[in-house]
């Protein structure tokens, strides 16, 4: 399950409105790099494929490829300041950069 923060969906619904593509589905994706870390990628897309794994938070349609899906799972999208500046950030219990180190 891949959910999202109200604050986060408030600024994708006006980016889909910026970009005149309200309606359409968020897609979202993840690559394994080679040294380990994930690299995040997101797009509207209205485009479906086969095996995609479509899940709807706070009012936003998410669509996953099935190859993403086992590193995306528990994925918390917001949207936060951070140096002064607002981003969607992924907030990934998968992703090896943000795991906790165990005490």
């Amino acid at each position: 399950m891949i959910s999202v923060t109200p604050a986060a969906a408030n600024q994708i619904r006006e980016s889909a409105r910026q970009g005149n593509m309200q309606g359409m589905p968020l897609r979202i994706a993840v690559t394994r790099m080679e040294n380990g870390s994930f690299h995040y990628a997101l797009g509207f897309d209205d485009t479906s494929r086969e095996g995609d794994n479509v899940f709807t938070s706070e009012g936003i349609d998410i669509v996953v490829a099935p190859h993403s899906l086992p590193m995306l799972d528990g994925t918390v999208i917001d949207y936060v300041e951070i140096d002064g500046k607002n981003e969607i950030i992924f907030v990934n219990p998968n992703d090896p950069a943000q795991q906790q180190p165990e005490t």
